[in-house]
This record gives C-alpha cells, structure tokens and sequence, in this order.
C-alpha cells in the first residue's frame, strides 16, 4: 500500500514539475509583449515615439519610448491604455504595458504560463524565467500593468559598470 503511495506520489510530482517547466518556457519563448521583444533593437518596434533620456538606476544612461500603434491597441477585448519601452544601448529591457481593469487578463496570463508567484510586499504577481520577468499588477483604481524585464541587459549594466570600474583600475 505505503508503495503504490510513494509511486503515484512520485509520477504526481514528475507531472507537475515538467507541467511548470514547459510553462516557463512559453514566457522565455514568447519574450515580450505580442511582436515587442526584449533584447530587439528598438527601431524594430513600429510606433515609436521617444519620451526622454534618463537615469537606470541613476547610473545607467538609457531612453524612454512610447509606443502608438493600433496593433498594440487591445488585448482580446480589453482596451490597452499605453505602452512604454525603455532601452540601454538601444536594446530593449523594459516592456511597460498599461490596460484597463479586467480579471480575464490574470485568467489568460495564468493559462500561458501556468499559476502566478506573488509578492506580498509589492502586492504584485509575477513569472520568472530565466532571461526574464512578468510582473502583473494593480496601476490604479482602474487600470492594471504588466511589467516585461529583461535580465540578459540588465546584466550588460551590470558587466558595463564592472568594466569603467576596471577601467579606472587600470589607470592607476
């Protein structure tokens, strides 16, 4: 009895983690928002509009676009409010998708890539993969947001910063 137990236990737990993996894998596939993909050069989004230069953690020089394309003007049925991209080096790290309040947008997200992790202090709902993460969460009373962030270019900051600072070494 206790073995036919710990064998189902165990085809039970395979199933589970090879059901999350592939859903992991749909996030790290599909890489973005629709045809919006992190790591792209930014000119390959069409409707791009430049908002401004700032500071990435006010370190890193990077740039703020807007995106105005009726491709991008709905999801399913639900009204897409607006959408910023932020890149460093011209490459995209930051999807910043805004749309109205609707619960089917956490039921569908939840279909693609499986059940949500939540962070209770942020009070947001995320997938990581292992070049990226959707964050998912309130914007206000009205509105929601996902969040795409890529970390290959954050890790590019990161090498960047690595390599002035041994530039500096190397100067002594």
């Amino acid at each position: 009895m206790i073995r036919n137990f710990l064998t189902f236990s165990l085809i039970f737990l395979t199933v589970t983690l090879f059901a999350q993996t592939q859903k992991v894998s749909e996030l790290e596939k599909r890489n973005g928002f629709k045809d919006i993909k992190l790591g792209l050069v930014a000119d390959s989004v069409k409707g791009l509009k430049f908002k401004k230069d700032f500071k990435e953690r006010e370190e890193f020089d990077a740039k703020l676009y807007e995106v105005e394309n009726e491709v991008y003007a709905k999801i399913g049925e639900v009204e897409v409010e607006g959408i910023e991209i932020k890149t460093y080096k011209n490459l995209i790290y930051q999807i910043h998708v805004v749309t109205d309040k609707d619960t089917r947008l956490m039921k569908a997200l939840e279909s693609i890539y499986g059940k949500a992790d939540y962070d209770i202090k942020r009070e947001t709902y995320f997938w990581k993969g292992e070049t990226l993460i959707l964050k998912f969460r309130s914007y206000s009373k009205s509105k929601l947001e996902m969040i795409y962030t890529s970390y290959s270019v954050l890790n590019m900051m990161k090498d960047d910063k690595g390599k002035k600072v041994q530039d500096i070494a190397d100067d002594f």
